[in-house]
């Protein structure tokens, strides 16, 4: 079938980072000691090509937020330049070409690049100003440019300066404004852009009801959710699955709250799944589980159920069928599917509760997963592991790495 007569086509789909966290989480550590599922292989010395794991010293400027495609990757350093790298067919890495790239290449000359998300094969990012810029794949008019056009360079979506943050999903894209609105554009098809049924495809983003109390956003390929600042979560779009964690198997083609608590901190959607952290550190997933990716032994989950008992939980992840998640001692944990390596335990070997990645306690809250991971650590920059087949791990090779490896970024 082709991608749009079977819209769970996954060769197509990843799920990225959802809104890269702000620079202040970068710095927070803590050694508060959880307790929780039990710790994988820590050979972190291994690949999926059988060598050691690789280690490039970081230059002066280091990576203060990442975020990762299907194939892509994209990070900005510390003094707000912006750098992308791996596949580029559609113009995703932004540098003006649609050449792979497998060391980050820098996007423009601006150094007022403050967040950015990665969607499958397109990218967006917000300046200092309050701009939003978007490039790469259009087909959906997911740039919202108000075009079908490609893009191999940023463009500026609208005129607005209010734009806080976006989330780059596979052909649609959202994003909250300072004034607490949500916005959405692109691929309509299964009602994920949350403003009912009609029109197919929006070009340029349309306001999503009239709330005003929007907090954050995160886009699956064909669902969406949102946290509101009273702690409530909302999601919407296609939950054949489970996704919405509705208790529905079918659609919602406008927010919907998930339960009655008041108390979610964070939502992260990947293709047919979500996971979700609670203010007092509890994790929970539902929709889709064929490779583990809830990290709870069930067929699926039509509603949220918690994961473990562990209670330090800072940040979730969601991708394709993997999820990762941090906690307040500075570990990281990744479960689900793993055949690429993207779980970063040093094997290929599929995941069904949260299995630690190496023995460190300085992973930050700012880290992306889907074929391949990318996370940040307060002592040492970016780290990258997984798929490398464009060059996604901006080691300057196409070798696939279950092992987290450091990347440099150029001075």
């Amino acid at each position: 079938m082709s991608e749009h007569q079977d819209g769970r086509l996954r060769t197509r789909w990843r799920r990225s980072t959802r809104t890269i966290i702000a620079a202040a989480a970068l710095c927070a550590a803590t050694t508060a000691l959880a307790s929780g599922p039990t710790a994988g292989p820590a050979n972190a010395g291994v690949n999926l090509a059988g060598r050691g794991s690789a280690h490039v010293s970081l230059a002066a400027a280091a990576p203060s937020r990442v975020a990762v495609g299907n194939g892509h990757t994209c990070a900005i350093r510390t003094d707000g330049a912006l750098w992308c790298w791996g596949s580029n067919r559609s113009g995703q890495v932004g540098d003006g070409t649609t050449t792979n790239r497998t060391a980050p290449v820098r996007v423009g000359t601006a150094t007022t690049w403050a967040s950015a998300d990665a969607g499958t094969s397109h990218t967006c990012a917000v300046q200092t100003d309050g701009t939003l810029w978007c490039w790469g794949s259009n087909s959906r008019s997911q740039l919202g440019d108000g075009t079908t056009t490609n893009r191999t360079t940023p463009v500026r979506v609208g005129t607005a300066t209010s734009w806080a943050s976006v989330s780059a999903g596979d052909s649609h894209t959202c994003a909250v404004r300072t004034d607490g609105t949500l916005w959405c554009w692109g691929f309509n098809r299964n009602v994920q852009l949350g403003v009912g049924s009609s029109p197919y495809i929006v070009a340029a983003p349309v306001q999503v009801g009239t709330a005003t109390n929007w907090a954050s956003v995160t886009t699956g390929y064909a669902h969406t959710c949102a946290t509101r600042t009273d702690g409530t979560l909302w999601c919407w779009g296609d939950s054949s699955n489970g996704q919405l964690g509705l208790g529905i198997l079918s659609y919602k083609a406008t927010p919907t709250q998930v339960g009655t608590a008041t108390a979610w901190t964070g939502v992260t959607a990947g293709y047919a799944h979500t996971c979700a952290v609670r203010t007092e550190g509890t994790l929970w997933c539902w929709g889709e589980n064929g490779y583990g990716q809830l990290g709870v032994s069930v067929a699926y989950q039509t509603s949220p159920i918690q994961v473990g008992t562990a209670t330090t939980w800072t940040r979730a992840g969601a991708s394709l069928d993997s999820s990762c998640a941090t906690r307040t001692d500075g570990s990281m944990w990744c479960w689900g599917k793993n055949a690429s390596g993207q779980l970063g335990d040093g094997t290929t070997t599929h995941r069904y509760v949260p299995t630690r990645v190496g023995t460190a306690t300085t992973w930050t809250n700012d880290f992306a997963v889907t074929y391949h991971s990318c996370a940040l650590r307060t002592d040492g920059g970016l780290w990258c592991w997984g798929d490398n087949t464009s060059g996604q791990l901006g080691d300057g090779t196409t070798t696939h790495r279950s092992a987290p490896a450091q990347v440099n970024l150029p001075a």
